[in-house]
């Protein structure tokens, strides 16, 4: 059995980006439960070196459009990052889901081989559509919907493993 680029991306994002947007209704909730200020928790970070919770939530959306994008060869666009709240980081993960769900399988599928050039670290970088996604682009997705998650989680959160996923297709 073969998975398409398509199948590997898109659905992925989806999945994870409202379970995102779901745990960032908890945390917003148990700001108002505990009257708690929530800004001081979208400003929250695991550890002084590491970004905030916003950047972290940012920083997923870039990835989950910037690859959907890349591999199916149109420009990425450029969204300010200004969220503050809770609300403005939901809108923006909305309108990061609907910016992937408008690719068709056909403009991402067959991207395996297609050259994938960014700046990283201010350094120009060449992959394959393939490692691109499976070395980089998915792994650093990952990372910062982890992050997120786990940011909330350490400030009292009542979150899980089920929150983390969100609705598994098939399950």
């Amino acid at each position: 059995m073969s998975i398409s680029m398509y199948q590997a991306t898109v659905p992925v994002f989806v999945q994870m980006l409202k379970a995102l947007s779901a745990v960032l209704d908890k945390a917003d909730a148990h700001c108002t439960a505990k009257k708690f200020d929530a800004t001081a928790l979208t400003g929250a970070r695991l550890i002084a070196d590491m970004l905030p919770l916003t950047r972290q939530v940012q920083i997923a959306c870039d990835f989950a459009k910037g690859i959907a994008a890349r591999l199916a060869g149109v420009e990425v666009p450029t969204w300010e990052d200004s969220e503050k709240t809770f609300p403005e980081l939901k809108a923006r993960i909305a309108k990061t889901i609907a910016f992937v769900e408008a690719f068709k399988p056909a403009q991402v599928d067959g991207s395996e081989g297609r050259d994938i050039s960014l700046k990283i670290a201010g350094n120009p970088v060449t992959f394959k559509g393939l490692p691109y996604l499976l070395h980089f682009g998915l792994p650093n997705f990952y990372f910062h919907t982890t992050a997120a998650y786990s940011i909330l989680r350490a400030n009292g959160v009542e979150i899980g493993k089920r929150d983390f996923f969100g609705a598994v297709p098939g399950m």
